[in-house]
């Protein structure tokens, strides 16, 4: 029964987790998006922007992984940051 309340959306997987924090930088908007991954959290995010009146948003995804939410969620802002200070606008292009 577990794994068809699973298949179906009633167990708990990403749903359940909760919204992640979102931080500016340098006219940029960083949400932290981390998900559950092998009992771990899988460091991820997302950076928008709005250019010329169209939001524009650019999904990250990184190998690194953390026993905590909270751990991943600081994790992939710090990478956002570092993404907007690298390559600014070109991240959408």
């Amino acid at each position: 029964m577990s794994f068809l309340k699973k298949l179906f959306g009633g167990g708990s997987g990403a749903a359940a987790e909760k919204p992640g924090k979102s931080v500016e930088h340098k006219g940029f908007t960083i949400t932290a998006a981390p998900y559950g991954e092998g009992g771990q959290f899988q460091t991820c995010g997302v950076i928008s922007k709005e250019i010329n009146g169209e939001k524009k948003e650019y999904r990250f995804v990184r190998a690194d992984r953390f026993t905590s939410q909270d751990e991943a969620a600081e994790f992939s802002l710090s990478k956002g940051r570092q993404i907007v200070d690298e390559q600014g606008e070109r991240v959408f292009g």
